[in-house]
């Protein structure tokens, strides 16, 4: 058993045992057994050169190779035990199908080699822009929701970041036009110049005009002609020590929800602000927003990907009508539904990636969920009607 045991684990170094990985084997015994029990005029065996085929599709090299030499001297000794000359050209046809199998086999795994080694680079590049955060930064709690278009995508123009500064926890959410490296390394450099600017300016305001300045000097570095095209999105939160309140500064993003209780606010800015890199064509011209909190308040942040998600008749999801009326559950819990909810929605088939963060402030003044009338009416930070929709 200990010389099975680790015979499997030199064919197979990562140790599966997955049922599935028997189905060439099974396919070979089935045949074999088929065979035998039936006349030799059907010539069941010349199904054969199926299995190794097979096994090049999931086994290393050895075993699909084994598998054929063992197939192949079967029929080889069935065509000496009943004197039939055709059943070696049935054995010449495993022997060929085998040595292809073999060397399809060594191709698959170069393949899934280089495809693993690609993955790991794009998941430490992408560990450099979305650095993970602490489930709590200063006196709130964080949670976040990342979740690539594509299966295969690993790296994105999606970014976020939490700091604990002097000035309170400063939170940042936004999205760099385009995907791929290019935007990748856009979205690291934002975030790495907001941990910074974070501590040092004095509102949010600044840190936006330093974030811009990185993107200019970042675009200015890739060849290329498009250097102007390569903005963000981007939405700044401050909460400060007393989590009384919230400043925001959107600069060109969707705005963020303020849930109190099973409510659902949208926080439209009372003005707009210029998306990062695109100061010097609109203006520098930033609108900070303040918004009250009671305790128990989330804010939602999120990126467009979340509102671009269509389902198969091409209509959008609605989160804030998705949001509305659910019960206040824990952040975790909360985006872990919104997760399913979107590749339910999708059928699995996202646009765009996602990307997500919910804050809870643990301090703030004492209210009920349902008190305090609208959410945004206390500070200057618009809303959204009843009616209309995010």
């Amino acid at each position: 058993m200990k010389t099975i045991r680790s015979r499997w684990r030199s064919w197979w170094p990562d140790g599966r045992r997955d049922p599935v990985l028997l189905a060439p084997l099974l396919l070979t015994v089935m045949i074999i057994v088929v065979a035998l029990v039936t006349p030799t005029d059907f010539a069941i065996s010349r199904l054969l050169p199926a299995a190794p085929a097979l096994a090049a599709s999931m086994w290393p090299v050895r075993p699909t190779v084994a598998l054929g030499v063992v197939a192949t001297a079967v029929v080889v000794g069935d065509s000496l035990i009943i004197d039939s000359p055709n059943m070696l050209f049935t054995a010449g046809a495993i022997a060929l199908v085998t040595a292809a199998a073999g060397y399809a086999a060594h191709s698959r795994l170069h393949r899934e080699l280089t495809l693993t080694q690609v993955r790991s680079v794009a998941d430490t590049a992408q560990a450099v822009v979305l650095r993970p955060v602490p489930p709590r930064v200063g006196n709130v709690d964080v949670e976040t929701l990342y979740v690539a278009a594509a299966a295969e995508a690993r790296i994105g123009g999606d970014f976020y970041a939490a700091a604990d500064t002097p000035h309170g926890v400063r939170l940042l959410i936004g999205d760099v036009r385009g995907k791929g490296l290019t935007a990748a390394g856009a979205a690291g450099a934002i975030a790495n110049s907001f941990r910074d600017a974070a501590h040092d300016e004095p509102d949010l305001a600044a840190v936006a005009r330093r974030l811009d300045s990185s993107v200019v000097r970042y675009s200015a570095s890739i060849a290329g002609g498009d250097a102007p095209e390569r903005f963000a999105t981007a939405l700044f939160v401050e909460i400060p020590a007393d989590g009384g309140h919230a400043v925001l500064l959107n600069c060109g993003h969707p705005p963020p929800l303020l849930l109190r209780g099973d409510q659902a606010t949208a926080l439209d800015p009372s003005a707009p602000s210029p998306p990062l890199n695109m100061a010097v064509l609109l203006g520098s011209d930033y609108r900070m927003d303040t918004v009250p909190l009671v305790r128990g308040d989330r804010l939602l942040l999120y990126t467009d990907g979340v509102i671009e998600t269509r389902d198969d008749t091409g209509t959008f999801f609605s989160l804030r009508r998705w949001v509305s009326g659910r019960p206040p559950v824990e952040p975790r819990e909360l985006l872990d539904q919104l997760r399913a909810e979107l590749l339910r929605f999708s059928e699995g088939e996202l646009d765009d990636d996602i990307a997500a963060m919910l804050v809870r402030s643990r301090a703030g003044a004492a209210g009920s969920p349902g008190s305090g009338g609208s959410p945004g009416s206390g500070g200057s930070a618009g809303s959204r009607g009843a009616g209309e929709d995010v």
